[in-house]
């Protein structure tokens, strides 16, 4: 069984070398967008983030941060060949990517029923929905590759390429979940 599943670790390498690419264009994103609003909201007083953030974004940093520690209880599980733990912290993981989704746009509904949309005479605040809904098609993207990995626990998978598709899921999920800690700290700093 091992002569067999070397092959599958070696063509598997590249794919991770393609995630760290997508990752570092992803950071060099966001970081962009982020250079973006300093340079916009250095402007004047008139130019500066004049409103709160939604409070619901407290809550979806809660939901990130658990979704991480979640996500790295099913990686060990995982690790260990314990792949009933696995198959359970990657559902939770999966569930709450989707309450985090979730709380974001309930933010966006409570701005906009406040009189605060995305195209207004502030392009700070269009730098924020921006930032969010950027952040947002990142997490589907881990909430497919969740969804990959699952499949491949319950799937008459070898066990190498079980473990590397836990592998790339948590790296790219941990990114993730930095990104908006990265976003919402940023985004209270800049207010």
């Amino acid at each position: 069984m091992t002569i067999n599943q070397e092959p599958d670790r070696y063509s598997l390498q590249p794919k991770k070398f393609v995630l760290w690419l997508f990752i570092v264009s992803s950071i060099i994103f966001f970081a962009g967008l982020t250079s973006g609003f300093i340079v916009y909201s250095g402007g004047g007083a008139r130019k500066a983030l004049n409103v709160d953030l939604p409070k619901v974004f407290i809550y979806s940093t809660v939901v990130i941060i658990l979704s991480s520690v979640t996500m790295h209880l099913a990686y060990l599980g995982t690790k260990r060949l314990k792949f009933a733990q696995q198959k359970l912290w990657l559902w939770v993981s999966l569930l709450l990517g989707i309450v985090f989704i979730a709380l974001q746009v309930y933010g966006w509904a409570v701005w906009t029923n406040l009189g605060i949309f995305f195209i207004n005479s502030n392009a700070t605040i269009s730098f924020v929905y921006a930032f969010t809904f950027f952040h947002i098609l990142h997490i589907v993207a881990g909430l497919i590759m969740i969804i990959t990995a699952l499949k491949s626990s319950y799937g008459p998978v070898p066990t190498v390429t079980n473990s590397f598709r836990m592998d790339i899921t948590s790296i790219f999920w941990h990114f993730v979940d930095i990104v908006w800690i990265y976003l919402y700290v940023f985004l209270l700093l800049n207010r």
